[in-house]
């Protein structure tokens, strides 16, 4: 189980609402830095729990498939 900090939470619950999202994006509707993002992103993505778009580099959470 990843334990998830204030910042991982709010990134998960944007993309939530408004995803996907690039880095800069998530950045600007927090009011955070980007590299305090991308520690964040760089969490979530290895623990799976977001995927990325490699063309368009948006953010998004990681459906179940079913």
């Amino acid at each position: 189980m990843v334990k998830l900090n204030k910042t991982d939470k709010r990134i998960l619950d944007l993309l939530n609402r408004d995803g996907p999202l690039t880095l800069y994006e998530i950045a600007e509707k927090l009011e955070m830095k980007p590299k305090t993002v991308f520690r964040s992103l760089r969490k979530l993505f290895e623990n799976e729990m977001i995927s990325s778009d490699p063309k368009t580099r948006r953010y998004s959470i990681e459906r179940e498939e079913e």
